[in-house]
């Protein structure tokens, strides 16, 4: 693969992966300079969840009021 910090084609090791992903883990780093890049697509996390009144609930990041602003 090619380690933009060298300018040349290095060989790219997965180092341990302290997020827990596993063998999943995009990570990979420079055998040379220790340059760290990330392969393929970052492991897909679930949304967070909250225990509401009603049970399990996703928690979802605050919305604007856009038609308030439009009347303003």
């Amino acid at each position: 693969m090619y380690c933009s910090t060298c300018g040349d084609e290095r060989e790219f090791e997965q180092p341990p992966c302290p997020d827990g992903h596993g063998a999943e883990c995009p990570e990979r780093a420079c055998v040379e300079c220790g340059a760290a890049v990330l392969v393929g697509l970052p492991p897909v996390t679930a949304p967070a969840r909250a225990t509401g009144p009603t049970g399990p609930q996703t928690v979802r990041a605050p919305r604007r009021a856009a038609a308030e602003r439009a009347v303003a």
